[in-house]
């Protein structure tokens, strides 16, 4: 069930019509939650009515003994199961799979979102909770199981208990905007640009110029921005509707003015993930060799391309990035011009994308060899292509005012009227894509 499908919208007005009348009453309002996040589960494999509600239970035993026991050996070997349990899955189904089990829905946004949960607990940063349906309710929160953002349990469990809940009109209408919004980004230009360009350069970019391939690279940049955070809109739209708070996950990412800012606009959620709770646990960080802290930079990007998949290509990406954080930080490089220092960071995050892109380091290497060419025609790039492409450069530069103001507008007018012009935009948006919507990039991690 992808959240740009039809069959999504059905099942999301569904709960909202299920979950409002007894939001009142906290064990029947989280039973809708749970049968919502399992149901959503099950829609992809039955297999994971069994692997989720038997991790998850496993995660809130170990929490309540983490709350309840004070010896430091007991309290490590409880959070040692926990990562066990979690990176045991992970790699189980990501990195060694069983022959003969297919499993689409990407398992690491759990794996990581389940892991907040223990963590605090052990570090003491949060109670807790004894309800296990709110834990059940948190962690697989269904708008967040596919490709997050990765939500911190301890600031949802909160939320789901919150007795007083209640969606404003202004929040539904915030909420049908960001829906929408995801769904032009999806469609409109992720979707586009990567059925006109940028799947046949990097499939076959030997038949492509120079000009073309590099095109076609700026295109994945645009497109893997547009589709990610079109997922985010959507996931935080979703459970804004249910009355949920889900953090942002995207700043304008190629506005960043160096690799660590570009890090604190990209897949936020991420990347606090890996500083909160990889980065800041690695051994070395007070040490008197100075370049231990810059070694940990390497080392957590490198687990963090890793995290996407078991490729080289991943691992080489994760690895420019770990190397630009440390040198940038160690050199302390900062030209004077502030165009300067976003176009040089936005054509290094440009470079690494082709790894993280290509199939291969050899397809890497193609695509290389082929802007290296120096060739020049535009024959294959289409007026459609250069329209979107300009039209997506644009609206990522869109100051975010310009954007809460529009989102204001939208959630002044009356809800029926919020509803029919999003159920319009949907029908307009599936006519013209008559291809059908491709999977989200970021649900294959």
């Amino acid at each position: 069930m992808v959240l740009s499908s039809s069959v999504y919208f059905v099942f999301l007005v569904g709960i909202f019509f299920l979950y409002w009348p007894v939001a009142r009453y906290r064990a029947a309002s989280l039973a809708v939650i749970v049968f919502a996040n399992y149901f959503f589960y099950a829609k992809w494999d039955l297999f994971y009515l069994f692997l989720i509600p038997a991790a998850s239970t496993c995660d809130y035993l170990i929490a309540l003994g983490l709350e309840k026991w004070r010896h430091p050996v007991a309290r490590r070997a409880l959070v040692t199961a926990s990562l066990a349990v979690n990176l045991g899955i992970l790699a189980s189904f990501k990195f060694m799979p069983v022959r003969g089990w297919v499993f689409p829905l990407g398992i690491s946004f759990y794996a990581f979102q389940s892991l907040t949960y223990t963590l605090d607990v052990y570090r003491r940063d949060a109670p807790a909770t004894r309800s296990l349906l709110a834990y059940l309710a948190s962690v697989s929160f269904f708008p967040t199981t596919l490709a997050g953002p990765i939500t911190r349990v301890a600031t949802l469990v909160p939320q789901f208990e919150r007795p007083d809940k209640t969606l404003e009109p202004a929040e539904g209408g915030r909420a049908l905007f960001l829906i929408g919004l995801g769904l032009m980004k999806k469609l409109l230009v992720a979707d586009y640009l990567g059925e006109n360009l940028v799947n046949r350069v990097f499939d076959f970019p030997k038949l492509y110029t120079a000009t073309e391939v590099l095109i076609g690279v700026y295109g994945y940049v645009l497109q893997i921005y547009y589709d990610f955070s079109g997922y985010t809109d959507i996931a935080i739209g979703s459970a804004l509707l249910l009355g949920i708070r889900l953090p942002a996950n995207f700043n304008m990412p190629y506005a960043a003015e160096s690799i660590a800012d570009f890090w604190r606009r990209w897949h936020i959620t991420l990347s606090n993930w890996l500083r909160d709770y990889l980065y800041f646990s690695l051994p070395g960080l007070r040490s008197r060799w100075k370049v231990v802290p810059y070694l940990n930079l390497v080392v957590t990007m490198l687990l963090g391309g890793l995290w996407h998949g078991a490729n080289w290509t991943f691992v080489v990406w994760g690895g420019l990035h770990g190397v630009g954080l440390a040198a940038t930080r160690a050199l302390k490089w900062r030209p004077q011009s502030k165009a300067v220092r976003v176009l040089a960071t936005a054509h290094f995050a440009c470079f690494a994308w082709i790894f993280f892109r290509a199939p291969s380091l050899a397809g890497a290497r193609e695509v290389l060899e082929r802007i290296g060419s120096l060739t020049v025609s535009f024959a294959n790039v289409s007026a459609g292509v250069w329209l979107v492409l300009g039209l997506a450069l644009v609206g990522h530069y869109v100051p975010a005012k310009w954007l809460q103001r529009t989102t204001d507008r939208y959630a002044a007018v009356p809800f029926y009227a919020q509803a029919a012009a999003l159920a319009l935009m949907v029908l307009a948006l599936h006519l013209v894509a008559s291809t059908g919507a491709a999977p989200f990039i970021y649900t294959r991690f």
